[in-house]
């Protein structure tokens, strides 16, 4: 038995037919075939398939799609707008803030929230603000760079 569910993904409006038990990080991936979104732990400890849902990071392996039904769904494919970076993407970029990259789709999204809701940053709070996202290689520090260049870059062209 397959259920109907509606979602906007990275700006593209969606009927699935899923059944009540895919994850909506299944849903992205294998129904959607946008594989930017990673699985790495399918027990929501490490946050590689953090997407944002109605403008807020959620770790899409905790959510089911029916759970999503009529949601806005944003993927790190729907970052760029164009050709031009979103500023999270350019400063992984010019901060280096990824190595094998398998945590960095999840970063990016999470990241995305917390340049949205946090008005000041400094870098012992985004490193309390990324507890829920794990990375095994780059030992944080250029994450955290990254998001003070992309929040940085946001203020200017605001």
């Amino acid at each position: 038995m397959k259920d109907r569910v509606s979602l906007t993904v990275n700006g593209v409006s969606h009927t699935l037919e899923v059944e009540p038990r895919t994850l909506l990080v299944y849903a992205i991936r294998e129904i959607l075939n946008l594989t930017g979104t990673h699985i790495g732990c399918d027990t929501s400890s490490c946050g590689a398939c953090t997407v944002l849902m109605n403008g807020k990071a959620v770790k899409s392996c905790t959510v089911l799609a029916l759970q999503a039904d009529g949601a806005e769904i944003i993927t790190v494919e729907g970052l760029a707008s164009d050709s031009e970076l979103h500023p999270i993407q350019e400063g992984f970029k010019e901060e280096h803030g990824l190595q094998c990259g398998f945590c960095t789709p999840g970063m990016m999204m999470v990241s995305c929230d917390i340049l949205e809701t946090e008005e000041k940053l400094d870098e012992d709070k985004v490193r309390k603000l990324l507890k829920g996202n794990l990375c095994r290689c780059t030992g944080y520090q250029n994450i955290v760079k990254a998001i003070l260049y992309a929040k940085e870059k946001s203020a200017v062209t605001k």
